[in-house]
């Protein structure tokens, strides 16, 4: 992979994207197509050698064997800015982001501090932060993710938060949740929800199954997620125009419910992980804390729902939940290590890999799962599509390259993943933000 350049990303000429198969989802486009960016928006789509407004004057890009796709949404990230520089700055997220293909990344707010003012909304959005695909940032719900006090969801959202989270501390109390809800409604603002009712997790580290019983580590049951998803369905239909996303589904019952939900025309979104639909807890390499994340793998029987869940509609968007660790925070013994694992460079492949090449999903349904389903769940205006005026945010990928990913290239600052030296399929070929280069592989 080559390094995301400053060079690239200083001027945005126009640019023609010749050659390629374009599948735009929102636009229901999926065919052979050239693509005219300029003052970094899309300024024309059109047939092979259709281009009528002036694209001969521009630069090119040849795509051809490619896919180009609307620049790729990711919903949930961890960048670890402000207080963990450690482990991840924007700088560096976004330069793994844009390697995955990714154009802009929702940001989560559990960082030291916590992001729950104004201020901390502004300084994630600053250029001093050295961004080069889109960061929105998502606001803590309440103050310190404390679930005392609601923040103020108007004042963060006017500042730029396009929705709202506790995660990794999940609402519990019923009557905050039904506030963030009601509040989150009257300024159509998303409230997201890491679903796990910790009362029933607590001192455990992987899916309770039996592979647990056989490391003789303390397992989290299913229920622990369904509950919470439940509730927070309930709370949601009983509340006029509330907004809830569910955060990395894994189960089969939580699932089931945000089927019913939609069902009943309630604004539920939800998520799942590419780690959820490609492994599941027996994968685990005994007491490897890189296969250590919350929501755990679950079991096989969860993982098919999952799948069932991406194909038939259920599921609105991939997100990959990237959660860099210093390597010292996994290297210790399973049940002290931190969770999570990194995620933005390998989600496409194993999308591609997993869901279309192996389940028969097909490569349009893959791409809106990337593109127009995320900007939906967050009302991301002028993303998520190829249509004229569009903002010029572009993925460029070859769905037959065969590739190896290797964590010690990653351009992440940290290297905790199950996938370091996999065989995928599927290769992130380029990624424009705003009309700009930001990555060429």
């Amino acid at each position: 992979m080559s390094r995301p350049s400053a060079e690239r990303t200083t001027h945005a000429a126009a640019l023609v994207i010749k050659g390629g198969h374009v599948i735009d989802p929102a636009s229901h486009i999926d065919a052979p197509m050239d693509i005219l960016l300029r003052g970094g928006r899309v300024a024309e789509i059109a047939p092979p050698n259709k281009l009528t407004r002036g694209g001969e004057a521009a630069k090119k890009f040849d795509a051809r064997g490619l896919v180009v796709a609307p620049g790729f949404i990711d919903l949930h990230v961890h960048l670890r800015e402000p207080g963990q520089t450690h482990k991840e700055t924007i700088a560096t997220g976004t330069a793994a982001a844009a390697a995955g293909g990714f154009t802009s990344v929702c940001t989560m707010p559990n960082t030291i501090p916590v992001v729950d003012s104004v201020e901390w909304i502004e300084w994630l959005k600053s250029p001093a932060r050295g961004a080069i695909v889109n960061v929105f940032p998502i606001a803590a719900a309440t103050r310190g993710s404390k679930g005392g006090a609601l923040t103020d969801f108007r004042a963060l959202q006017l500042a730029g938060a396009i929705a709202v989270t506790d995660d990794g501390k999940p609402i519990l109390e019923d009557s905050m949740m039904r506030e963030a809800l009601l509040l989150g409604g009257q300024l159509n603002l998303p409230v997201v929800q890491h679903a796990e009712d910790t009362r029933m997790t607590e001192n455990c580290s992987m899916h309770a199954g039996a592979k647990s019983f056989r490391l003789g580590l303390r397992g989290m049951p299913s229920a622990a997620e369904s509950v919470i998803v439940e509730r927070d369905i309930r709370l949601a239909l009983q509340i006029f125009n509330a907004r809830l996303h569910v955060a990395h589904l894994s189960t089969a019952d939580a699932l089931k419910s945000v089927r019913r939900a939609k069902s009943a025309k309630a604004k539920v979104t939800c998520e799942v992980t590419p780690h959820h639909f490609t492994l599941i807890d027996d994968d685990m390499r005994d007491y490897d804390s890189n296969y250590k994340m919350n929501p755990p793998l679950r079991g096989a029987a969860d993982l098919e729902a999952v799948l069932a869940a991406l194909a038939d509609g259920t599921v609105d968007a991939i997100a990959t939940d990237h959660a860099p660790h210093a390597a010292h925070e996994k290297q210790m013994e399973f049940e002290r290590a931190a969770f999570g694992i990194t995620g933005l460079e390998t989600a496409l492949a194993l999308a591609i890999t997993k869901l279309y090449r192996e389940k028969r999903i097909s490569l349009a349904r893959v791409v809106e799962l990337f593109t127009a389903g995320p900007a939906r769940c967050f009302d991301l205006p002028g993303r998520g599509s190829l249509a004229v005026g569009s903002v010029a945010d572009v993925t460029i990928f070859d769905p037959t390259s065969k590739w190896a990913f290797h964590a010690a290239k990653s351009l992440s600052k940290s290297k905790n993943t199950p996938f370091d030296g996999w065989e995928l399929t599927g290769k992130v070929m380029a990624t424009i933000v705003g009309g700009k280069i930001v990555y060429v592989a």
